[in-house]
């Protein structure tokens, strides 16, 4: 029997393909994984625009600030062996550090509190005008000490991760990429994800793009270049149902992960809010949390040079949706909130209740298309342009077979009106009508609209 989730991952797919076509993004994947079951792996577009190579869940994106949250769960994997506190200072465990900066404890460092700069005098990293920094110049730019008082406000901080990155050197004596492989990434069994470049000769790996101004098409970005030591910041690369089942495995009810259960509460348990923005969210420990609608939420976000990636997770729900695109302009984020925002409506409203397949699809006029989605007892008439499809969603009430009335509109749309399926001479679904409209599938629309103005 299907379960609201079979049915909200049913459409999100089509929802995520008009927005793939209207946006005319290169690429997206997302992954949807419950209670540690790859639920949905789906990939939309291209590889590379430059070669037309066709976009598979199976290739590799920059995953970039993903990397903290791996990183984080190191530290407290050490931190569960008794190698460390998180109120360490950090010049307990790394020399050559301005006193201010050694003061700094690990916890500080991890929530991003510490008061550091953020990326160095000279950002060209961020550009690929320059090399990702080297050791010594992320201790360079560190110098002079941090930028403003540590505990007084949230200041993200990439050099920060980097000197997390030193920690974790300094105690296990490995590189941080060999050790985190080893440690993290491999006991979360995950096949497809490496911390830094490069990549095994035979991975499939998704080219970064730039967005279409000011050239007026966007350029192929490599992607491909090392972030040195600042990979526990922003190095990590990875497909979205890798990182979908990391983050799951980050619940704390999660029966099957590589932390205890005290150190997943405490690395997920939003620290300090994010008092300048609009977003509302929090940061723990390498993770940002918030809130839609009822849904507490717990992830990362990550942007590269070509690349924007988002991943959340709803504890209630032990649900991950991660959703990657591989443009600098890619909605990542607001494909990843919209994702939930399906996924509540369904868990709201049940799965379609029985007799109402014929009242689903998309169909088209002149303003744009809907489209029909069970949900219940009810077809809720979705708006696939916008962010969250659902949002002020009409609904009909089937009252006989290919019959039902609107019993749910906004004030400006049909309240109350009828709707009506028209079939064709075999006896599918030909045409829609919703109130006076009358709506088509996709070609015949197309053909009427270029007999009309071409």
């Amino acid at each position: 029997m299907a379960t609201w989730l079979d049915a909200a991952l049913d459409y999100i797919p089509h929802w995520l393909d008009y927005q793939m076509r209207q946006s005319e993004q290169p690429g997206c994947v997302i992954a949807v994984v419950q209670d540690g079951e790859l639920r949905l792996d789906r990939a939309f577009g291209v590889a590379d625009l430059g070669r037309g190579t066709a976009l598979t869940p199976r290739h590799r994106f920059r995953v970039a600030s993903h990397s903290k949250s791996f990183t984080a769960a190191g530290l407290l994997k050490l931190r569960e062996q008794g190698r460390l506190r998180l109120d360490d200072p950090v010049g307990q465990h790394v020399g050559g550090l301005h006193p201010a900066v050694a003061a700094a404890t690990i916890a500080q460092l991890l929530s991003h509190t510490a008061g550091l700069v953020r990326d160095g005098a000279d950002i060209g990293q961020w550009v690929d005008r320059r090399p990702f920094l080297d050791a010594d110049e992320i201790r360079a730019d560190l110098a002079d000490g941090p930028v403003i008082a540590a505990n007084t406000r949230l200041k993200y901080s990439n050099h920060g991760y980097g000197v997390l990155g030193f920690v974790i050197e300094a105690l296990t004596g490995e590189a941080y990429r060999d050790w985190i492989r080893r440690e993290v990434v491999a006991p979360a069994g995950l096949a497809e994800t490496e911390p830094d470049m490069p990549l095994g000769p035979t991975a499939p790996f998704a080219r970064g793009h730039g967005s279409k101004l000011p050239l007026g098409r966007r350029v192929v970005i490599p992607g491909d270049n090392p972030t040195n030591a600042l990979a526990p910041a922003t190095g990590f690369v990875s497909t979205a149902s890798d990182l979908a089942r990391f983050f799951n495995q980050l619940v704390p009810e999660a029966e099957t992960s590589l932390l205890s259960v005290a150190s997943r509460r405490e690395m997920i348990r939003g620290q300090w809010p994010e008092e300048h923005s609009s977003l509302r969210r929090h940061y723990g420990l390498g993770i940002i949390s918030g809130k839609l609608g009822k849904w507490s939420w717990f992830g990362h976000s990550g942007g590269f040079q070509g690349y924007i990636t988002r991943t959340l997770t709803v504890p209630a729900q032990r649900l991950t949706v991660s959703v990657l695109t591989n443009a600098v302009d890619g909605p990542a984020q607001n494909w990843a909130e919209g994702v939930l925002h399906i996924l509540q409506r369904f868990a709201k409203d049940g799965a379609p209740s029985a007799g109402l397949a014929d009242w689903r699809g998309r169909w088209w006029g002149l303003w744009g298309a809907v489209d029909l989605v069970a949900a219940g007892d009810r077809v809720l008439v979705a708006t696939p342009n916008l962010a969250n499809p659902l949002l002020d969603a009409s609904e009909i009430a089937i009252t006989d077979g290919d019959e039902g009335r609107i019993v749910l509109a906004a004030s400006f749309a049909h309240h109350g009106e009828l709707a009506r399926l028209e079939r064709g001479p075999d006896g599918s679904v030909a045409a829609l009508r919703l109130g006076g409209g009358r709506l088509l599938p996709e070609p015949e629309l197309a053909a009427e609209l270029a007999a009309r103005y071409e």
